[in-house]
């Protein structure tokens, strides 16, 4: 099975070790809603990180 995710933002944001936390907590709250929830360091500045939602 093949899935597609549609992205739907990215912004940029300071990076936090607790903002996991938050990309978690938010997984597993709006799943049910076909959202998903990413983060990832900036490749060129590892003071930010990228933050993503996506349509499942």
């Amino acid at each position: 099975m093949d899935k597609k995710y549609e992205t739907l933002s990215t912004v940029k944001v300071a990076y936090s070790s607790d903002l996991y936390k938050i990309v978690d907590t938010l997984n597993r709250t709006l799943k049910e809603e076909n959202l998903m929830f990413g983060l990832a360091l900036d490749e060129k500045n590892n003071a930010q990180a990228k933050f993503t939602i996506y349509r499942t």
